[in-house]
């Protein structure tokens, strides 16, 4: 049942993924905001279905946190659950993206249409130069970031290291950051097919105010936020036999 559930999740991601990403394209001539509400359908088409048909529900904790201004959010990366999640949870964002990701058929040109930022990652100093400018630019144009500066998705328990290319944008920009943390690898892991019915933790932590501060120095508070309020949510998931697992830690 577990696999059946899925495989219908995914037929369904797929297919709303060409239909959505069609009508994203129709919507090249309006205003970037409005865009990214429609676009944001698709998004909330994914999270609907993954309870109804996966089990996997959700709970915010902190959501009086986030600010009416454009900001940074920065959160540890585990899943795609969270690129749809967020969606849903902050206001019209743009995600720091491989540019790659565009090639997609579909896909690609469907999130060409929300105005990432897409990097080049053979080329470190090139990247990060776009990703600051960019980034400000979005920000100015009313548009929240998403960053997950660990770079690639994680397994629960094996956080990576924190690259500074948000804590740079904050520095530079003076907009504030907000951290989160949430365990949505214990539901649908990195390259995962099979989706494990549960309740995803997103914890959101007060604004972290960044003008006239250093590069490093937010970082690291970002940081050691992140880690110490990951260490606060649950560490383990329903099997797909028995009801539940030890997740890794």
């Amino acid at each position: 049942m577990l696999y059946l559930r899925s495989l219908l999740y995914l037929t369904g991601q797929i297919i709303t993924t060409m239909i959505v990403s069609l009508i994203a394209i129709c919507c090249f001539f309006l205003p970037s905001l409005t865009r990214a509400k429609v676009i944001s359908i698709w998004a909330r088409f994914n999270i609907w279905t993954l309870r109804m048909l996966c089990g996997i529900s959700y709970r915010v904790t902190g959501a009086e946190n986030i600010p009416r201004q454009p900001s940074i959010v920065i959160s540890n990366h585990q899943s795609a659950w969270e690129t749809l999640c967020f969606q849903l949870i902050f206001p019209a964002q743009s995600y720091l993206i491989k540019r790659e990701l565009l090639w997609l058929p579909f896909f690609g040109w469907g999130l060409a249409m929300n105005r990432p930022i897409a990097i080049d990652r053979s080329k470190k100093t090139k990247a990060l130069e776009h990703l600051i400018k960019q980034g400000i630019i979005r920000l100015n144009e009313g548009r929240w970031l998403v960053i997950f500066p660990e770079g690639t998705r994680m397994a629960p328990g094996k956080p990576g290291e924190f690259q500074v290319g948000g804590a740079m944008i904050a520095a530079k920009s003076g907009h504030p950051i907000v951290p989160v943390a949430h365990n949505a690898g214990l539901f649908w892991s990195k390259n995962g097919f099979l989706k494990y019915p549960g309740v995803v933790d997103v914890i959101i932590g007060p604004v972290i105010e960044t003008r006239g501060r250093k590069t490093r120095e937010i970082n690291r508070e970002v940081e050691a936020w992140i880690y110490a309020n990951l260490e606060k949510l649950p560490d383990s998931r329903p099997s797909s036999r028995s009801g539940s697992r030890p997740g890794s830690r």
